[in-house]
C-alpha cells in the first residue's frame, strides 16, 4: 500500500508532464487510440467517481463560512470564462467547430486539478474545494445554459439532452462516489484517499490522447494559433479571477484561490461534450486546455511561491 501512495503522490506532482507526455504520443501514434473513442464518457465518469470517493459533507461547510468568497468564485467562474472565451472567439476567425469547442471550454465547471494546484499554491484550499464542487453541481444546468446564450442562433445546442448527459457522466458518478463514502465511513476511504489520483491521472491523460490522435492532422494545421487563444484564455481567467477577488476585498490566499479556479476548467468535460453533440474536431480546445492549464498552473504556483519567499526574506 505504501508504494501505490508513494506513486500517486511522484505521478499527482509529475502531473503537467504525464498530460504532455500522452498528449505527445498521441500525436505521433494516433493509431493506439483512435480505437478508444468510444471510452471518454466512461473515463470522465471514473474520475467524477474519485472525486466522489474523497467529498465529505465537511467541504460545503466553505458555504457557510465564506458565502463571499464562494459566490465570487462560482460567479467569476461561470461569467468571466464564457465572456472570455467568446471575445476570443470573435478575434480569431477559426473552424465553426473549433469556435464552438474553445466556447464549450469557458461554458464547464471548474476542473479538479485546481484543487491540486492551490494546494501547491498554498491558496485556500477549502474555499478551492468549496467552488469546484459547487460549480460541478450547478453544471448540469448551466453549462448548456451559457453555452446556449453565447453560440450562434443557428447551431442546435440540444439543451435537456446535454443536461441529461452531464448528470450521467459528472453527477451520477459524483454521487455514486460519495454514498459509498457514508456508507463505509471516512476513515476507511481516507486510506484508499491518496491512492486515487493515479485513477484520476490516468483518466485525464487518456481522454488528452484520444482527442489530440482523432485530431492529428487539424491539429498539425491550426495547432499553433488554437494553443495562442488557448494561453489568452487560461492567463486572462487567471489574471481577471485574481483581480477580481482583490478588489472584492479577499486576502492573498483567496485570491490565489480564485484565480485558479476560474481559470481552470474541467476541460475533459468540454472534449466529452464536444464527441458526443459537435464533431471531434470540437473536441480538441478542451484536449489542449487540459494540456496546459495544467502546465500554467504550475507555473502559477511556482511564481507566486517565489513571490511570497522573496517577501518574507
Amino acid at each position: 500500500m505504501q508504494i501505490l501512495i508513494k506513486c500517486a503522490r511522484f505521478i499527482e506532482r509529475s502531473f503537467a508532464y504525464w498530460i504532455l507526455a500522452f498528449a505527445l504520443t498521441g500525436f505521433i501514434f494516433p493509431e493506439i487510440f483512435i480505437g478508444l473513442k468510444g471510452y471518454v464518457n466512461y473515463l470522465l465518469g471514473m474520475i467524477m467517481f474519485t472525486m466522489g470517493l474523497t467529498l465529505k459533507l465537511s467541504d460545503f461547510n466553505g458555504i457557510i463560512k465564506q458565502p463571499k468568497q464562494v459566490a465570487i468564485g462560482v460567479l467569476g467562474q461561470f461569467i468571466i470564462m464564457p465572456l472570455v472565451a467568446l471575445g476570443l472567439t470573435q478575434i480569431f476567425n477559426l473552424d465553426p467547430m473549433l469556435t464552438i469547442g474553445i466556447l464549450l471550454v469557458g461554458c464547464c465547471p471548474g476542473g479538479t486539478a485546481s484543487n491540486v494546484i492551490t494546494f501547491i499554491a498554498k491558496g485556500d484550499l477549502a474555499l478551492s474545494v468549496t467552488i469546484t464542487s459547487v460549480t460541478t453541481l450547478l453544471a448540469p444546468i448551466a453549462t448548456p445554459f451559457l453555452l446556449q446564450i453565447i453560440t450562434n442562433e443557428n447551431i442546435d445546442i440540444q439543451f435537456f439532452s446535454m443536461m441529461k448527459s452531464i448528470v450521467n457522466i459528472m453527477l451520477i458518478p459524483i454521487i455514486l462516489g460519495s454514498t459509498i463514502r457514508m456508507i463505509f465511513g471516512n476513515k476507511k476511504l481516507d486510506t484508499l484517499t491518496p491512492i486515487l489520483p493515479l485513477f484520476s491521472v490516468a483518466g485525464i491523460v487518456l481522454i488528452v490522447a484520444i482527442i489530440v490522435g482523432l485530431n492529428q492532422l487539424k491539429i498539425k494545421e491550426v495547432g499553433f494559433i488554437l494553443m495562442i487563444l488557448i494561453v489568452l484564455h487560461n492567463s486572462l481567467g487567471f489574471l481577471i479571477g485574481y483581480y477580481l477577488a482583490k478588489y472584492t476585498g479577499l486576502n492573498l490566499a483567496q485570491r490565489k484561490t480564485i484565480a485558479i479556479e476560474v481559470g481552470m476548467q474541467n476541460s475533459g468535460l468540454a472534449a466529452s461534450l464536444a464527441l458526443a453533440y459537435f464533431s471531434p474536431l470540437a473536441a480538441v480546445p478542451g484536449a489542449l486546455f487540459s494540456v496546459w492549464h495544467n502546465i500554467s498552473g504550475s507555473i502559477f504556483a511556482t511564481i507566486f511561491n517565489h513571490y511570497e519567499q522573496k517577501n518574507k526574506s
